[in-house]
């Protein structure tokens, strides 16, 4: 749960590019310890391209394209981008911010020019002319023949065969021999290279890039696409959903996001929201636990992160899509906007709750005061986000320290 702030979750992915006789696809497995996948349609702004992002509930792409059908999905990879000295690093979300501004390839790679590559994963990136390029934080390599592959070795290993990746070999086997490609060729590659267990494929996305046409797979059920029209539904206007939402109910998926107990009852509840209301749904939950005689002893978590999820859900709205910076202790977080949501007001009654209750330890609670604190200056309250920010940093053994250090890096410009 809170754990999603001090650690990152390991992928690991299949990202395939390729093109042929004029058609021109990209394909993905996305895959990984937990389910809940979202994906949210970003409008075209005046500084932005329109854009459908894919990933979890923290709401960093996974995997994007835009209007003008430029495309990136990632790998995870054991890559450490220090010992490369990267030194003009961009302060935000560099690819997000490719996805905004560049049409092609050669624009993305003209972009990352003016910024070192200093990401621990891989990320391919492919456009509707064909092109495709696969980068980490030593190697660029641009796509040759009619096909690349993404998986998780480090591509500069290709050259020498020194990888080791199943997944790999079974896409190439299948993409050197292609005479045509199109959307039952490349799901037969992504249902080959599925992955099932405790590290599952959560979605499978196929990508014609020349018609800006997705086909979305849901928990390796490949029978049951999901079809998405990018120009249509960007101009429908934004929208975050939940993948699993435009799929039948699977017995499998259920079983596997319950694997994660407090994160399910989480995401049932933001069901609940969306069913019954935000504030009936949140007053429900607030006034049981106060009640009952015998504590839930994991509801305080579950709103925890119910609070926190509502403040994510709500900056990639105000943000058309970006991430929340500020929880990732990203430069841009820390500038002082304000913008008014009924989900913000919704975290804050669960945080002052919270901040109430008995039992919390401390560190837990000097959290809590720092998200309030947040809440409260983007709401237009900087007293009170003063005394809250003063809580949380008034002494780091008491604290967590990315929580800590944001709580004296906003004391400082408040």
């Amino acid at each position: 749960m809170v754990s999603s702030i001090l650690s990152q979750n390991i992928y690991a992915c299949t990202v395939i590019s390729c093109a042929i006789k004029g058609e021109v696809y990209a394909a993905a497995n996305e895959d990984d310890y937990m389910g809940f996948a979202r994906i949210w349609f970003n409008p075209r702004t005046a500084e932005r391209y329109g854009s459908v992002c894919f990933g979890l509930p923290d709401l960093q792409a996974q995997a994007a394209m835009n209007e003008y059908d430029l495309f990136y999905d990632f790998t995870a990879q054991n890559i450490d981008p220090a010992k490369y000295h990267p030194k003009n690093i961009y302060n935000g979300d560099l690819f997000f911010e490719i996805l905004g501004k560049c049409k092609t390839v050669k624009e993305a790679l003209v972009f990352l020019e003016k910024y070192d590559y200093a990401i621990s994963s891989q990320v391919l990136i492919a456009d509707a002319l064909g092109n495709s390029v696969i980068i980490n934080a030593g190697t660029k390599l641009i796509k040759s023949g009619h096909y690349q592959i993404n998986t998780n070795f480090d591509i500069s290993n290709l050259k020498t065969k020194n990888y080791s990746c199943r997944r790999y070999d079974i896409s190439d086997e299948a993409l050197k021999n292609a005479k045509t490609i199109n959307v039952p060729f490349l799901r037969d590659i992504l249902n080959h290279t599925r992955q099932e267990g405790k590290l599952s494929t959560i979605y499978s996305n196929i990508y014609d890039l020349k018609h800006g046409i997705i086909t979305i797979y849901h928990f390796h059920d490949f029978e049951h696409p999901y079809i998405i029209d990018l120009k249509k539904e960007l101009a429908r206007g934004y929208r975050l959903e939940k993948i699993s939402d435009h799929f039948p109910t699977s017995f499998a998926y259920e079983q596997f996001s319950m694997s994660d107990r407090a994160m399910y009852r989480k995401e049932m509840i933001l069901d609940e929201i969306n069913k019954n209301g935000l504030q009936p749904t949140l007053n429900h939950y607030l006034d049981v636990n106060k009640v009952a005689v015998k504590k839930d002893s994991t509801i305080n978590s579950v709103l925890l992160e119910v609070g926190i999820q509502l403040i994510k859900d709500s900056y990639n709205q105000h943000a058309n899509g970006g991430i929340w910076e500020y929880w990732f202790a990203m430069p841009g977080g820390f500038k002082i906007e304000g913008f008014n949501d009924k989900r913000l007001k919704a975290a804050g009654e669960i945080f002052d709750y919270l901040s109430t209750e008995k039992g919390i330890d401390t560190k837990l609670k000097n959290f809590i005061f720092e998200l309030s604190a947040y809440v409260n200056l983007v709401q237009g309250d900087q007293n009170k986000a003063k005394e809250y920010y003063g809580i949380a940093a008034s002494n780091s053994a008491d604290a967590w320290p990315i929580s800590f250090n944001r709580a004296k890096k906003m004391l400082a410009i408040l």
